[in-house]
């Protein structure tokens, strides 16, 4: 089924969303926010670009955005899987604890932030291009896997990755030389076990976007973990 939306408002446009079949393209949206918010057996493709925290809270359902998506993407997500045909803005996933969010294209400030693995969930976000600064800001489980497509002028993350980061992992394709992490994180050259734990998602980040996956992976990677020692894990785990 198709809908129009063009000048609709972001709360009808939600709410013809719940009334409608599972199967549904929404044409020529524009910066409405909160689409498919807490939504689950839904399989919405966006053709436009939806506003502030698409797929917020979503619960099981498949998001398809045909362009660009602004700021939160998949704002505290349960479950699910978010595709950006684009870039994204600031803060995607932020605090999700389950489901899948992959971008074609770059990523803002702050994606990944405060993100968590939540019982048996792990979530997952694959940025195809780079990453603004403060990537993965107080990460507390789940995994953030950036590949630097396309890039050839400037670092693959921007400044302050990893900031206060006390759980799960970051696997930026990269050597990663001259970036500065903070002292609370481990770094080291991703070996064959740590490519094994992500080849999943690349290998669907790559059906989706149309890359060749063995070239994606003829490249260094970095892997990031956070320090036992973190102090920060006190903060915010409890003994």
């Amino acid at each position: 089924m198709s809908l129009n939306v063009k000048g609709l408002n972001y709360k009808a446009l939600n709410e013809a969303l719940r009334k409608n079949i599972s199967d549904i393209i929404l044409e020529e949206c524009c910066g409405q926010r909160f689409i498919a918010a807490g939504m689950s057996d839904k399989n919405i493709t966006i053709n436009g670009v939806p506003g502030n925290a698409l797929g917020a809270y979503l619960n099981g359902a498949y998001i398809t955005v045909r362009g660009n998506a602004q700021d939160a993407v998949g704002d505290t997500m349960n479950d699910g899987t978010i595709v950006i045909h684009g870039n994204i803005g600031d803060a995607a996933g932020y605090a999700m604890r389950g489901g899948r969010i992959f971008v074609k294209g770059n990523a803002g400030y702050r994606a990944g932030i405060h993100m968590k693995a939540y019982e048996t969930k792990v979530p997952v976000m694959v940025i195809g291009g780079c990453a603004g600064s403060f990537l993965g800001e107080y990460q507390a489980g789940g995994k953030i896997i950036v590949l630097g497509l396309g890039n050839k002028t400037k670092s693959i993350v921007g400044n302050f990755p990893c900031t206060g980061m006390h759980g799960g992992k970051m696997y930026l394709r990269s050597d990663c030389l001259g970036l500065k992490f903070p002292n609370q994180v481990n770094v080291s050259p991703a070996d064959d076990g740590d490519l094994e734990e992500i080849k999943e998602y690349l290998t669907e980040y790559c059906s989706l976007f149309g890359y060749d996956i063995n070239e994606v992976l003829n490249h260094p990677f970095t892997v990031v973990t956070p320090d036992t020692k973190n102090p920060y894990k006190q903060m915010y785990v409890a003994n």
